[in-house]
Order: C-alpha cells, then sequence, then structure tokens
C-alpha cells in the first residue's frame, strides 16, 4: 500500500470516528462526563473500524491508489491521468 492510500484510509477513519461520536453526544445531550459518553466513544470506534477494513478492500476493488470502491474517471483500475489533457493526438500518435 503507498502513502497516499494509507493517508486516504486514515482520513476516512478519522472522520468516521468524529461523525459518529458527535452525533451520538448530540444525541444523548453532550454530557461529556457521563457514562454514556463513554460508550459513545466506545460505539463510535466501531464504524471507524469498519472504514479501515473498507478502504483497505478498496485498494482491490476500486482504484488501487486510493480507499475508494468506484474506479477512477477512465473507469479503470490503476492511476488517473489528472492533467485534463489526452494521452494521445487527434490523429492517434502519441505527444511528443
Amino acid at each position: 500500500m503507498n502513502k497516499k492510500v494509507l493517508v486516504d484510509i486514515a482520513e476516512r477513519t478519522v472522520a468516521a470516528y468524529l461523525t459518529t461520536f458527535i452525533g451520538l453526544l448530540l444525541a444523548d445531550g453532550f454530557d461529556l462526563t457521563s457514562v454514556s459518553a463513554l460508550k459513545a466513544a466506545a460505539i463510535a470506534a466501531l464504524p471507524a473500524a469498519l472504514s479501515v477494513i473498507k478502504g483497505a478492500l478498496g485498494r482491490y476493488v476500486g482504484d488501487k491508489d486510493s480507499a475508494a470502491w468506484l474506479p477512477n474517471k477512465n473507469g479503470k483500475k490503476g492511476k488517473v491521468r489528472r492533467s485534463g489533457r489526452s494521452a494521445t493526438k487527434p490523429d492517434g500518435s502519441s505527444p511528443a
């Protein structure tokens, strides 16, 4: 796994944890000193753990350079050409 994929997985994991934890705290009344807040923190770890698993599998299911399960913009696995230019000239030859 390359660094880009690991950073992508880490970002998705942190986002999943924080959104779940904050959502549970808001639903519970936002009392950080209660036992239910600790339960919310533990429960929020479950979607975050599933996010790690999903991200690791995403490398094999979708674009190999991303944690996403969807194929890249070209509809193929592998790297996406991001320059916006075509890889070939209009006559079919490669650009110099």
